[in-house]
C-alpha cells in the first residue's frame, strides 16, 4: 500500500472510528488495514490511534496528522479531477439520502433523464428524514426540507416549496369551510404535527401580508411522520399543512380541499447538504446541479 492509500485509509478509520468499518468501506481485508496502520505509525515514529474495545480514536499526534492528510488528499484530488474532467464524463458511485415523498414523487420519476445524461454514474439512494452523519456514514449528499441548524456541512438552497392548508372533503362537510382565520377558532380541529426533534406539537402557520401568524388548534391525533400526517388528514381527522407537490392529485380529484388560500403557510426551503471539501467530485457536482434544475423547473 503506497503512502496516499495509507493516508486515505487512516482518514476513514478516524472518521468511522473503527478498523472494521473502514475495511468494509474500502473493501479491504481487516488484516491489511491493521498491518498498514502499524507500518504507517512505525514510519512516522508516532502513535496515531488509541484502540479501545468499543472505538478507535485519534491521539493528539493523530489529530495533527489527520488534518495534514485531509489537505494533502484534497490537493491530489483537485489535480486529478482537473485532468480527468477535461477528458471523460463524470463517473462513479454516489450515495445520496432523500426525504421519502420527494424521492418517490419528484426525484425518482426523473432519474431516467439523469442517467441519460450521465450513464457512468451509479446512485445508492437512501430515503428518510432522520439526521445523517455524512462523513461517518459515507453519504455524499442529502436533500432536506425545512429550516436547518448548523451542521458544519455546505448547504445549497435549491428551491422554496409552496405549502397549502387542506382538509378532507368529509371534514369540510362536517365542520364547514372557514372563510377567515378567526373562523378556525369556531370548532375546527387540526392534525397536530409533532416535531421529531423538540417533541412538541407545532401550530398551524399562515402568512398575513408579510407577517407570519401562528394558530394552535385542538386535535384528537398527533403524528411525527409525513405519511401518517397526510393519512390522518385524508381520513377527516383535522386540518393539515403540507407542500403542494405531495397532494396535487388529491386536490384535483376533490379528495382534499384547500382552506384559506389567501393566507397560505410560509414556503419551505429545500436544501442540498454535502461535506466541506476543497474540490467537489465531478459526479457530485453534476448531481447537485441536476437537482437544482429539477426542483426549479
Amino acid at each position: 500500500m503506497d503512502r496516499l492509500e495509507a493516508m486515505r485509509l487512516y482518514t476513514r478509520i478516524v472518521e468511522l472510528g473503527s478498523f472494521t468499518a473502514a475495511a468494509d468501506d474500502l473493501n479491504l481485508p481487516r488484516a491489511t488495514v491493521t498491518h498498514a496502520i502499524k507500518r504507517l505509525e512505525a514510519r512516522l515514529g508516532a502513535q496515531l490511534l488509541q484502540r479501545t474495545t468499543r472505538r478507535v480514536r485519534a491521539t493528539r499526534d493523530g489529530e495533527t496528522y489527520y488534518g495534514h492528510c485531509l489537505r494533502l488528499l484534497a490537493d491530489v484530488d483537485e489535480v486529478e479531477t482537473d485532468f480527468r474532467e477535461a477528458r471523460v464524463q463524470p463517473k462513479g458511485r454516489l450515495r445520496v439520502d432523500l426525504p421519502v415523498s420527494l424521492a418517490r414523487l419528484l426525484v425518482i420519476p426523473a432519474l431516467r433523464d439523469f442517467f441519460a445524461r450521465f450513464p457512468q454514474i451509479q446512485l445508492d439512494i437512501g430515503t428518510g428524514d432522520r439526521f445523517v452523519d455524512l462523513v461517518r456514514e459515507g453519504v455524499d449528499c442529502v436533500l432536506r426540507v425545512g429550516e436547518l441548524g448548523d451542521s458544519g456541512m455546505v448547504g445549497r438552497r435549491v428551491a422554496m416549496l409552496e405549502q397549502v392548508t387542506v382538509a378532507s372533503a368529509a371534514y369540510v362537510r362536517r365542520h364547514g369551510l372557514p372563510d377567515a382565520l378567526a373562523a378556525l377558532r369556531d370548532g375546527h380541529l387540526a392534525v397536530n404535527w409533532v416535531s421529531p426533534t423538540t417533541r412538541r406539537a407545532e401550530p398551524l402557520e399562515f402568512m398575513v401580508g408579510r407577517k407570519r401568524r401562528e394558530i394552535a388548534l385542538p386535535g384528537c391525533v398527533s403524528v411525527s411522520g409525513v405519511d401518517a400526517y397526510l393519512g390522518c388528514c385524508e381520513a377527516g381527522l383535522g386540518i393539515a399543512q403540507m407542500p403542494r407537490y405531495r397532494i396535487v392529485d388529491a386536490l384535483k380529484n376533490g379528495r382534499l380541499r384547500e382552506i384559506l388560500p389567501a393566507h397560505p403557510p410560509p414556503s419551505l426551503p429545500m436544501t442540498i447538504l454535502y461535506p466541506q471539501q476543497r474540490q467537489m467530485p465531478a459526479r457530485l457536482r453534476v448531481f447537485v446541479d441536476w437537482l437544482v434544475e429539477l426542483t426549479t423547473a
